[in-house]
């Protein structure tokens, strides 16, 4: 017999729990903060540009204790930024709205632990029916060499660490091609920041680049150095 309408029934009781949090949300959250809503209404002022995994696990305000209008957010498969030059959409127009027209102080870059992107760059196979997800990993692909070349002696859970970590300086390296991005860094008024978030444990690790490792977000040196270091073999997460 088909299970279609047990799935059936199960996708109207999902819809159902998001159409009651809309209800609760209006009778209780929206309330307390509807002075910051009327002013949100007339326009924006975020100071920071968040760009991070599509991954459902990821709450970029609940991960910063952040209120609505502080972050300007860019979500997608494996936190990527295509580099200048290779592909006109939607990443490239959100930073630059975010850097030129919003004029946004700093951009975090957050990996994020168990990603399933990194997985997909590392292993091709996981993805081959998957084109189009194949061809955005195409972006990733100087991580995955930077892995392959320099990483021989890890395996397992070391190895996509090291991955996630890469590619975050990797989409950071891509971020500095967008002519907006290499305007603002010019001026030395923008700050770019490579964070990677790990699920199981809520701890964020920050790239230091003054010694060109991941260290402890409690370690940080705020604002970053302006010449930075890239980290090889030397794993902190």
């Amino acid at each position: 017999m088909s299970n279609g309408a047990p799935n059936s029934r199960r996708k109207v009781r999902i819809m159902q729990k998001l159409i009651q949090g809309i209800h609760n949300f209006r009778s209780q959250d929206f309330r307390p903060l509807q002075g910051l809503f009327e002013e949100l209404a007339k326009g924006q002022n975020p100071e920071t540009l968040f760009i991070t995994c599509s991954d459902s696990r990821i709450d970029p305000n609940l991960l910063t204790r952040s209120k609505p209008g502080d972050l300007f957010i860019l979500r997608n498969a494996g936190n990527i930024v295509p580099a200048h030059g290779t592909v006109s959409g939607g990443e490239a127009a959100t930073i630059e709205f975010a850097v030129s027209a919003l004029g946004v102080k700093d951009i975090i870059i957050c990996g994020h632990s168990h990603c399933g992107a990194m997985h997909g760059l590392l292993k091709p196979e996981l993805v081959a029916s998957l084109p189009a997800v194949s061809s955005w990993l195409s972006h990733a692909e100087t991580a995955r060499r930077i892995v392959k070349d320099n990483y021989g002696h890890l395996d397992g859970d070391r190895l996509v660490t090291a991955t996630i970590e890469e590619n975050v300086l990797v989409q950071l390296e891509n971020l500095k091609t967008l002519p907006a991005v290499a305007s603002r860094l010019v001026r030395g008024d923008l700050h770019l920041h490579g964070w990677v978030y790990k699920l199981e444990t809520g701890e964020v690790f920050a790239f230091d680049s003054t010694t060109g490792q991941f260290v402890a977000i409690a370690e940080y040196q705020y604002p970053p150095s302006e010449t930075p270091i890239r980290r090889r073999t030397a794993m902190t997460i």
